[in-house]
């Protein structure tokens, strides 16, 4: 079988591309037996990788360009936004498989449920000017204009993949306002794929207190560094042994925060900016919990990750943090009952004393997940649509 995916983007197409989404499921499918490739517009660039294929834009339009491929399938990374729908309608003209990724919790209309929209749009706000201003626009050009154009995009479409259980809820009760049942009937769970080298042997040796934290710090209003540091400043105060980890480039708080400690603190806490793929894997190996401070995640690909790895998850209860509810689920986490510092505090101290006491195991989170999340396994979800 021939399977592509598809992003209608001129990213990269290095090993950070092939690592994630479109790429990684690229891979995925060829795990499970596919002949696939990865399809992005835009000039070859040095760090591309074979399994990429870069045409012109107008070709992606295309449905001539689209049938001379020759293809069982394609996973269209688009949204389900009006500025690609005449890619997604090449696809279906051409007569191919479509599969429509979706990569949100699925609050993107308030046809989608009006209070859970409301809140949404006060999450992603910095203030209330910018509240008030995705409001008036969601309820008048989103329902007039977006709208209508988004639900000619997804009609295109065989199946429409949410990333969470929370999302596909969402998304088919908007589709059955935009096409009735037999739209919403496509609307399918099929979440982001994790690289099969986050897992764990179970001969890791007895992990230790330890919680990792993996983000784009200077991303303040979605990822909370500030959140955090309180979070983490309190645990320290409690916990003379936890041991912190802390990835990613960090903001200019998180730094002078960490500067500022009192020295028998920071010896427990690593500031370790940017690391590597293995590296972030073997970190993630030799950790008990993974603690997400997000606002809003779309779906929090390092926290599936951290539990392929065998960690537990902590993060807030949180709307727009849809996937979340689902990977606590399986005895791998615990969300907070309120979603500030004291209500984290609560949760990550509730979530250290699962592990003392043997009600989490890093064999058990980490095999439920890789069955999951691995990219072999996403692929092998979705061909079983096709079958």
């Amino acid at each position: 079988m021939r399977w592509y995916t598809c992003t209608p983007v001129a990213f990269g197409g290095g090993p950070d591309f092939f690592a994630r989404d479109s790429g990684l499921l690229c891979r995925g499918l060829q795990q499970a037996g596919c002949e696939s490739r990865a399809v992005m517009p835009g000039a070859w660039q040095a760090e591309d990788e074979a399994d990429l294929i870069r045409t012109e834009y107008a070709n992606l339009e295309s449905a001539g360009w689209w049938k001379s491929q020759q293809l069982d399938g394609v996973v269209l990374y688009a949204w389900g936004s009006p500025k690609f729908g005449k890619v997604a309608k090449a696809i279906h003209d051409a007569g191919i498989f479509l599969v429509l990724n979706q990569d949100n919790g699925g609050l993107i209309s308030p046809l989608a449920g009006f209070s859970g929209w409301l809140e949404e749009q006060r999450i992603l706000s910095g203030n209330a000017i910018s509240y008030l201003n995705r409001v008036v626009r969601g309820l008048t050009t989103g329902l007039l204009v977006t709208d209508p154009l988004r639900a000619r995009h997804l009609k295109q479409g065989d199946v429409i993949a949410c990333v969470s259980p929370a999302a596909a809820v969402h998304y088919q009760k908007l589709c059955e306002v935009y096409g009735g049942n037999e739209l919403a009937d496509r609307v399918k769970m099929v979440p982001h794929p994790v690289e099969p080298r986050f897992h764990t042997t179970g001969s890791d040796g007895e992990r230790i207190r330890r919680i990792a934290s993996v983000g784009r710090w200077k991303d303040e209003l979605q990822k909370r560094p500030e959140l955090m540091c309180d979070v983490f400043g309190r645990l320290l105060g409690k916990d003379d042994t936890v041991v912190i980890d802390i990835a990613g480039d960090p903001s200019e708080s998180l730094s002078a925060w960490h500067r500022s400690m009192r020295p028998d603190y920071r010896s427990r806490v690593n500031l370790l900016g940017r690391v590597g793929r293995e590296p972030l894997a073997e970190m993630l190996r030799g950790s008990q919990i993974f603690y997400s401070p997000s606002a809003y995640e779309s779906f929090g690909i390092a926290a599936g990750e951290a539990l392929c790895s065998g960690c537990s998850v902590v993060a807030g209860r949180s709307i727009s943090m849809a996937s979340f509810g689902w990977f606590v689920s399986e005895n791998s986490g615990t969300l907070a009952a309120t979603d500030d510092a004291e209500g984290h505090l609560a949760a990550l101290t509730e979530e250290l004393e699962n592990w003392d006491y043997g009600r989490r195991s890093a064999l058990s989170i980490s095999n439920t997940w890789c069955s999951r999340l691995h990219a072999d396994k996403v692929a092998t979800r979705l061909l079983a649509m096709h079958a």
